[in-house]
């Protein structure tokens, strides 16, 4: 295993990619490569301000990066070391050598990076299909995840919102290339005002610096020659984990995790239904429920302040207990 300290774009993905430009790297970020055997993952860390303080572990969703979570590092800085991941094929992290984008898949990397790492037991962050990953990581390794906080996880549905549908249709052969053929003359502006209106609850909290941002890293995104594939692979492996029974389904998943688990949802998301709130509730052994009504599939860069807090609390009763 080796680490790399990089200021952009890491040396496993260029060399997939050599004319894609860097990702951005905010004020008090590091960006740097590890590399194990079929496998490169960047990460993304905000040392804490103390000595001594615990490392966190942030697992973005679906056609996300490591990126999604730094407003959310930023202001727990004083209370986490953190650290976020580009699961393979997304953000500056190269494809996987074997091609394995499967919720199980993206939770062994993410395995392999604590145990190379030696980071855990974590404070583990997931959302959407970061949250499914982290479920999973949580119920096979409780030894490397301290508390559990999950924002809009991705777990099986047994009636799928309207607007996940699309998302779900990328997972059938041939349609993502179809859509991506079908959709060459979007504007990167175009495709970003669609994502935000899916993702936030009111995409007129994102500040136009936000929204720039936002655009350039999906002009890059863009460029890669994998972007449609890692999409549509992930796609498919959520779908095939809600089709998964027994000891391997992941609300069964979910009700093994021993970790203190805050879950937070949002009432105007529109990719995982408030209404599963509930039974998460009651699956995860050691719940509790932040409910943000205005917010929605991405209530960490919608309201981190609010998360942070009550992150902070989870962390407060948890040493205590």
């Amino acid at each position: 295993m080796s680490s790399t300290e990089l200021p952009g774009i890491s040396a496993a993905a260029a060399a997939v990619a050599p004319t894609v430009g860097a990702v951005r790297v905010a004020d008090g970020e590091r960006l740097r490569t590890v590399s194990l055997p079929g496998l490169g993952l960047t990460l993304r860390s905000r040392p804490g301000e103390g000595e001594g303080l615990p490392s966190a572990l942030f697992v973005h969703g679906l056609g996300g990066s490591s990126q999604n979570w730094s407003d959310l590092m930023a202001l727990l800085s004083d209370t986490v070391d953190g650290t976020a991941v580009d699961l393979p094929g997304f953000g500056d992290s190269p494809p996987p050598d074997d091609g394995d984008y499967s919720v199980r898949g993206h939770a062994r990397a993410v395995v392999r990076l604590l145990d190379a790492e030696r980071l855990g037991p974590v404070l583990l962050f997931g959302n959407s299909l970061g949250g499914a990953v982290a479920t999973r990581v949580a119920a096979v390794r409780p030894d490397l995840v301290r508390t559990l906080t999950l924002v809009s996880p991705a777990l099986p549905e047994l009636r799928v919102q309207r607007p996940a549908v699309p998302t779900g249709l990328l997972a059938v052969p041939g349609v993502a290339a179809l859509f991506a053929r079908l959709s060459r003359d979007w504007t990167a502006e175009q495709r970003t005002r669609g994502v935000m209106a899916l993702c936030y609850g009111d995409p007129a909290r994102v500040s136009e610096e936000g929204f720039r941002h936002a655009v350039a890293e999906m002009e890059r995104r863009l460029e890669l020659p994998y972007f449609w594939d890692a999409m549509a692979r992930s796609a498919r492996g959520i779908v095939d984990a809600y089709t998964l029974g027994g000891q391997h389904g992941l609300w069964r998943q979910a009700e093994r995790v021993l970790a203190p688990t805050l879950l937070v949802y949002g009432g105007r998301d529109r990719l995982v239904s408030y209404r599963m709130a509930r039974r998460a509730s009651a699956a995860f052994r050691d719940a509790r429920l932040l409910s943000l009504p205005d917010a929605g599939h991405v209530a960490m860069m919608e309201y981190p302040d609010v998360v942070a807090r009550a992150f902070r609390e989870l962390l407060d009763d948890s040493g205590r207990s």
